[in-house]
């Protein structure tokens, strides 16, 4: 397979610029995953790559060769889109067999990378079916099929899960990484849901505005987000993020005030906030215990077998989600007393940067 670099991409649409001088190294036979909410550039980025749309400026660089004006067709890439983008009227098998009748494939090395392709994807048994008598998530595999018989350098897929139900997208990411084992290939994959970059992914790119908030691994983003905004996005349910007040530093770190008077010292460097700055902090549901000097008036809970969310307010009256054991003796209406290690509180600045810990929580690969 193949390297992929990015150096200082950017894209602008008259006078709107929508990706900001984008620097991205990609090793090889490496999935990453480009997240993000909608209309951060995460589609255009990748269309960018594929040489479907051109860059303002910025060059591209597939195994060490520069692509950024050669042809789609001469990049060695293959795209999967969110339609399937199938034929209706030909069979699964002259579906993934066209691309090589295209380039007029000899027909025995024709039929042994479809029968390959057909066997990777578990389409063997139904290679003489029409797309209209397939699942969609069996559809999705054609479309994959399409793009395997071409051997490309690079897989690039543009949201291809989206237009399947809750059950067929948890089935078809254990499949694409089963895939991507198999093939040993270099994947790039565009998505806005979350869950799929952190069960998916080698890394992550979050896009925000056109810009990189962060790469890295999913367990580092989540246990190590640069800025608020990947530590909100990154998670499920979302971080909790609470207003505080600077008090001081102590030798444990740094002393803040949070709305109803509760005080906590976080390990973190105080940087330049002084005594009577504001400052968010960010607690992850999961981490909150019940138990302590946090408080949570319960409006909604969803008990969900193994765990109990529990939704409502905290004393300055923000939303506030607590993660809690599925038998937990909690009820709506009630108020929770609720604790969390301070190891795993997270603090921004008025900025929206992570603070920087004096220890930092252990990172799970």
């Amino acid at each position: 397979m193949a390297t992929l670099d990015l150096s200082r991409i950017s894209k602008s649409f008259g006078e709107a610029k929508v990706l900001h001088d984008i620097d991205l190294a990609i090793a090889d036979k490496e999935f990453v995953v480009f997240v993000g909410p909608s209309g951060c550039g995460k589609s255009t980025l990748l269309r960018i790559v594929a040489g479907l749309e051109e860059a303002t400026s910025g060059e591209i660089f597939i195994d060490g060769q520069e692509v950024s004006r050669a042809h789609p067709v001469d990049r060695g890439i293959s795209m999967v889109f969110q339609s399937y983008a199938l034929y209706p009227h030909l069979s699964v098998y002259e579906n993934i067999a066209f691309p090589l009748r295209v380039a007029k494939l000899e027909k025995a090395a024709l039929d042994a990378k479809v029968q390959e392709a057909a066997r990777i994807l578990q389409l063997t048994d139904k290679l003489k079916l029409k797309p209209g008598q397939l699942s969609g998530g069996q559809r999705q595999r054609v479309a994959i099929g399409r793009s395997i018989v071409r051997q490309p350098k690079v897989f690039l897929f543009d949201e291809p899960l989206s237009n399947l139900d809750a059950a067929l997208r948890g089935e078809m990411r254990v499949e694409l990484s089963r895939l991507h084992r198999e093939l040993n290939a270099t994947m790039v994959y565009v998505t806005h849901d979350q869950v799929e970059a952190m069960t998916m992914a080698d890394r992550i790119v979050v896009l925000n505005g056109g810009r990189v908030e962060q790469f890295g691994s999913p367990m580092e983003l989540y246990h190590h987000p640069a800025t608020r905004f990947v530590a909100t996005f990154i998670g499920q349910p979302n971080m909790n993020l609470i207003p505080a007040q600077v008090l001081g530093t102590e030798p444990g770190g740094l002393a803040v005030e949070l709305p109803g008077g509760a005080r906590m010292v976080l390990p973190v460097e105080a940087g330049g906030a002084a005594s009577g700055d504001a400052v968010e902090i960010g607690i992850r549901p999961e981490d909150l215990r019940l138990g302590g000097d946090l408080s949570l008036h319960v409006e909604v809970l969803e008990r969900l077998g193994g765990s109990a969310v529990t939704y409502g307010t905290e004393p300055g009256g923000g939303r506030f989600c607590a993660m809690l054991p599925g038998d937990a003796p909690i009820h709506e209406g009630e108020t929770l007393a609720l604790g969390v290690a301070p190891e795993a509180v997270h603090v921004f600045d008025g900025g929206g940067r992570v603070m920087r810990r004096l220890r930092a929580p252990a990172l799970v690969a």
